[in-house]
């Protein structure tokens, strides 16, 4: 499976805001977002006025980073989300929020969707009862997601979980962190996502 195997930092740091793609290390001060406030690169200083067109694919590349998503797959989900009732770019939001990855790292047993990717692809997952190792698989309403670990992982998951509590829990899933396993019983909304996204650019810069 293709991914991005670049720095995180200099991804936050192009974006210009903090993506959290190390998860709870992204909050100390070696964040070189922090120490460096400006894009990377010879020209990353300069200061220059982005065109409509720079605005609408900036925020369709800081989705893409948050979620961790490349061009052809983040235009497959795209066009799910033309096709389908509603607003197109909720609806985009929400068929990201319900990959598989995403929704281990919001049952907090992974600091980060990329943590949370590796237990999917390793086998450790299954959705309603059937192991599923495939991270975009997107999780319908009413399924069950259970993680498949033996004892000594299952201590190391409770430890995560227990470092991450104050991280908020979305309401759309009922989280069940005794037996590592949770059920999707509503939509996610955009508050859900939990950074300042506006989707209507992205779905701008496709309808061109």
């Amino acid at each position: 499976m293709a991914r991005n195997t670049g720095p995180s930092c200099r991804l936050c740091r192009r974006e210009g805001v903090k993506l959290f793609l190390k998860g709870s290390r992204c909050n100390g001060e070696k964040c070189a977002l922090t120490r460096r406030d400006f894009a990377p690169g010879q020209h990353g200083q300069a200061r220059k006025k982005e065109s409509n067109y720079g605005v609408q694919l900036r925020e369709k590349q800081k989705v893409k980073r948050i979620y961790g998503v490349l061009e052809r797959q983040f235009r497959h989900y795209f066009k799910m989300a033309e096709r389908s009732k509603g607003v197109t770019g909720l609806t985009l939001l929400q068929l990201l929020e319900r990959r598989l990855d995403n929704v281990i790292f919001r049952m907090n047993f992974a600091g980060s969707r990329s943590e949370a990717r590796q237990l999917v692809q390793h086998g450790r997952v299954s959705v309603n009862g059937k192991r599923v190792d495939i991270p975009a698989y997107v999780v319908k309403m009413g399924q069950e997601v259970s993680i498949v670990v033996k004892e000594p992982v299952q201590k190391r998951l409770g430890e995560t979980f227990e470092a991450l509590k104050d991280r908020a829990i979305p309401k759309w899933i009922e989280v069940d962190a005794k037996n590592f396993k949770c059920k999707v019983t509503a939509m996610p909304t955009k508050q859900d996502v939990g950074f300042p996204i506006q989707e209507q650019l992205i779905v701008e810069l496709y309808s061109k």
